[in-house]
C-alpha cells in the first residue's frame, strides 16, 4: 500500500497539469465526436456518465443513497462520504460498460466543483483529478447549478432548443433561483430564497406528515400521496388555504410555507388520519406553487418594462420532476400569454435528468474543453459557489456551514441536500 500511495504522489507530482496541456498534446478526434466522463457527488447521489459533444449521452449512472440517511431526516455528512467513497469508482465502472467503452476512448475529465457539500465534493472532485492525472486526460470543474440551466441544451430536440435571452427556474433541494440567463455564462439573479429552498421544504413537510416512503426521496413521496383518489370536495374544511408569504418582494420563503404544516400537525400532538394528512399535503403543494407563479409573473412583468424579448423559461433541478409544479408553470405561462407574443414556452429536462445526474456536468464542461480552457489539478471546490459569480475568483465565496431547518428538529449531523 505504501508502494502505491508513493507512486500515486510521484505521478501527480511530474504529472503535466491540465491546465497546461499543449493543444497539440490530446490525441488527435478530429474523427469523431469529443467524449466526456463526467463525475457527481455534490450530496447524496453518486453519478458518472460519458457524453459526446454530438449530444450523445453514452452512459447516465446514479447510485442513490435514499436508505442510508432516512433515518436522519436529511443527509448525514459522514453517511455521504463513505457511501461516495465505494459508489463513485462504481458508477465510473459501470459507465463505461454501458456506453462500451474503455478510458482510451476518454477526450476529458469533469467533475463537479461545487455548490454543495464539502466532504461529498471531494471524493468525484479526487476521483477525477486521479483519473486526468494517471491517463493525461485535461481536467475542468463545473458548477452544479450552471449545469442544471444548461441541461436542456442536451436533452432537448435540436429544433426546441431554448434561445438566449430566456428566464429559468433551477429547483433543487438546496436553492430555489429564478434567473435571466443572458448567455450561456452569464445569469442575473431575479429571485433567491431568503430561507429554505423548495425542495427541503418539500422533504420537511413530507416527513413532518410521515408519508409512507418513495424510491426517490421524501420529497416525491410528498407529490405521489397528493394524487390518492379522494377529492377535494371530499376534504372539507379542515386545512384552510395556506397563505403565501412575500407576496410582494421579489424573493422566496418556503420556511413560511413549511411552518402551516409543521405548527398544526405538532400541536395535534398524534400521527393524524390519512384525509389530514392529505389537506395538509395538498395545502402545501398548492401554496408551493402559487409562490413560484406569483414570482414568474414579477419576472414577465419586469422583462416586459425592461424590453428583454424571452421566448422560453426552462425548469430544472430535481423538483422540476414534479409533475404538479410542471403544469402549474404551464398554467401560468399561458395566462400570461395574453401580454406576450409570441407565448413563452416551457422547456423542461426529461425527469431523469432533472435530479442530480453527470450527464448534466459533462455537458456543462464541453464549451471550455473545446476551448482549451482546463483547469490544474491545484483547483480547490467551492462549496458555497453562487450563480452569479460563475466566472468570478475564489475569494468570493463565504463558508460553508450547510442548511438547516429551524421547524424540524432535524439531528445535529443530517443537512437537507444543498445542491
Amino acid at each position: 500500500m505504501l508502494v502505491l500511495g508513493n507512486r500515486i504522489s510521484t505521478l501527480l507530482r511530474s504529472a503535466t497539469l491540465p491546465g497546461h496541456i499543449a493543444k497539440g498534446a490530446i490525441h488527435n478526434i478530429s474523427r469523431r465526436s469529443f467524449t466526456v466522463l463526467g463525475l457527481e457527488s455534490s450530496a447524496d447521489d453518486s453519478c458518472a456518465a460519458i457524453v459526446t459533444d454530438s449530444r450523445e449521452i453514452k452512459a447516465n449512472v446514479v447510485i442513490r443513497q435514499d436508505d442510508e440517511h432516512r433515518q436522519y431526516g436529511g443527509i448525514h455528512p459522514y453517511v455521504a462520504i463513505k457511501s461516495h467513497q465505494s459508489n463513485v469508482p462504481l458508477a465510473v465502472q459501470r459507465a463505461l460498460s454501458q456506453a462500451g467503452c474503455t478510458m482510451s476512448d476518454i477526450d476529458g475529465i469533469a467533475f463537479t466543483r461545487g455548490p454543495g457539500m464539502p466532504g461529498c465534493l471531494s471524493v468525484a472532485a479526487g476521483t477525477a483529478k486521479g483519473i486526468a492525472a494517471a491517463l493525461g486526460k485535461p481536467l475542468v470543474g463545473v458548477h452544479h447549478m450552471h449545469a442544471h440551466a444548461l441541461t436542456p441544451f442536451l436533452t432537448q430536440p435540436v429544433d426546441e432548443l431554448p434561445e438566449y435571452p430566456f428566464l429559468t427556474y433551477l429547483l433543487t433541494g438546496g436553492h430555489t433561483l429564478l434567473l435571466l440567463a443572458e448567455d450561456s455564462r452569464t445569469f442575473r439573479v431575479l429571485a433567491d430564497t431568503i430561507d429554505s429552498s423548495i425542495g427541503a421544504a418539500y422533504d420537511l413537510a413530507s416527513r413532518a406528515l410521515s408519508l409512507p416512503p418513495h424510491p426517490k426521496g421524501a420529497g416525491a413521496a410528498l407529490e405521489v400521496f397528493c394524487t390518492r383518489p379522494i377529492p377535494d370536495s371530499e376534504l372539507g374544511d379542515i386545512v384552510k388555504p395556506f397563505v403565501t408569504p412575500m407576496r410582494n418582494e421579489m424573493a422566496f420563503s418556503f420556511s413560511g410555507v413549511l411552518s402551516q404544516v409543521i405548527i398544526p400537525i405538532q400541536r395535534l400532538g398524534h400521527n393524524p388520519d390519512e384525509r389530514t394528512k392529505l389537506a395538509f399535503a395538498r395545502a402545501f403543494q398548492d401554496a408551493a406553487a402559487r409562490h413560484l407563479t406569483d414570482r414568474l409573473l414579477k419576472a414577465l412583468s419586469y422583462c416586459l418594462q425592461g424590453h428583454i424579448h424571452v421566448k422560453h423559461l426552462v425548469v430544472s433541478g430535481g423538483v422540476a420532476s414534479n409533475m404538479f409544479i410542471r403544469n402549474r408553470l404551464k398554467e401560468c405561462l399561458e395566462t400570461a400569454s395574453v401580454e406576450q407574443s409570441p407565448p413563452i414556452k416551457l422547456i423542461c429536462p426529461p425527469r431523469e435528468f432533472c435530479t442530480d445526474n453527470a450527464a448534466m456536468i459533462a455537458w456543462a464542461s464541453m464549451d471550455r474543453f473545446q476551448t482549451h480552457d482546463y483547469d490544474d489539478f491545484a483547483i480547490s471546490l467551492r462549496p458555497t459557489w453562487k450563480i452569479a459569480d460563475l466566472t468570478q475568483p475564489d475569494s468570493v465565496d463565504k463558508p460553508w456551514h450547510g442548511r438547516r431547518s429551524r421547524a424540524l428538529n432535524v439531528p445535529t449531523l443530517a443537512v437537507e441536500n444543498p445542491e
